[in-house]
């Protein structure tokens, strides 16, 4: 969901008003380019602060037991590739079920029906994506703007690209956004973890109760409870994303002000 909602970032701003009488109009050339780039960007550079604790994430959601003492377009098209990736991801040392990403294709595809195995899950994910980016957006937005409206002068400075727009100080940035994160996290989490049961699939031993997600959320809280079941890792999951949002909204506010998109 993370991934999904920084890719969204370059549609979160709408172009930016027409320039003044005599003023420079390049700066209103390829807008949507600019605005995609500095979006893909700051994704980039979320997905990359916290690529390591991805793996420890899914392991602790669908209760690994080596560790069970640790406490809409873009994303159809890329869903086989993440369901590839927490299948590997959650192999352990002396259980390997796959011994690499090109077998993982070929098993899921020929003993998990077709083409439809790389897609158990999809409805808890794109459910989830919109609580998350709906209340992540919403979040940072509304931190923004209360902040730059009653403390300009303590949270924001004027943009490097046009001195008439205050922006938010980075440190400030990294705050409002790794608190979005956070709460957008809370409210999304469930789907999260039944997403990842659901892809595990055949992994699982448990796989023929969690064939829909109806049936994996039902089993997950009748057998583990909310805490312990629907909210598992959450702790672990907080430590990921609220770096990853704080540095995807940074960084997308950098790269506005970098690309003149303010």
């Amino acid at each position: 969901m993370a991934a999904a909602t920084t890719a969204a970032l370059a549609a979160a701003d709408s172009p930016p008003a027409m320039p003044q009488a005599g003023g420079p109009t390049a700066r209103r050339d390829f807008y949507w380019l600019r605005s995609f780039l500095a979006g893909g960007i700051a994704g980039c550079c979320a997905k990359t602060t916290v690529a390591p604790l991805d793996r420890v994430k899914v392991l602790l959601q669908a209760h690994n037991h080596h560790y069970k003492h640790l406490g809409m377009t873009a994303v159809i098209c890329t869903y086989p590739l993440d369901m590839v990736r927490v299948r590997l991801a959650f192999q352990v040392k002396g259980e390997h079920t796959y011994t690499g990403i090109i077998h993982a294709f070929k098993t899921i595809y020929t003993k998990e029906g077709g083409f439809l195995g790389f897609y158990r899950g999809l409805m808890p994910t794109l459910l989830g994506m919109a609580p998350y980016a709906g209340v992540s957006f919403f979040t940072f937005g509304t931190l923004k703007s209360v902040g730059l409206s009653h403390a300009p002068t303590l949270l924001g400075r004027p943009s490097s690209d046009n001195p008439n727009v205050l922006v938010l100080k980075t440190h400030i940035n990294l705050l409002c956004g790794g608190f979005a994160g956070a709460i957008a996290q809370t409210i999304s989490y469930p789907f999260d973890v039944t997403r990842r049961r659901m892809q595990l699939g055949t992994v699982l031993p448990e796989f023929e109760k969690c064939l829909t997600m109806r049936e994996t959320m039902k089993y997950v809280y009748g057998q583990h409870g909310i805490r312990k079941g629907l909210y598992r890792g959450l702790s672990l999951n907080y430590i990921r994303c609220i770096p990853s949002q704080a540095v995807a909204f940074t960084t997308y506010e950098l790269m506005k002000q970098f690309f003149h998109l303010n």
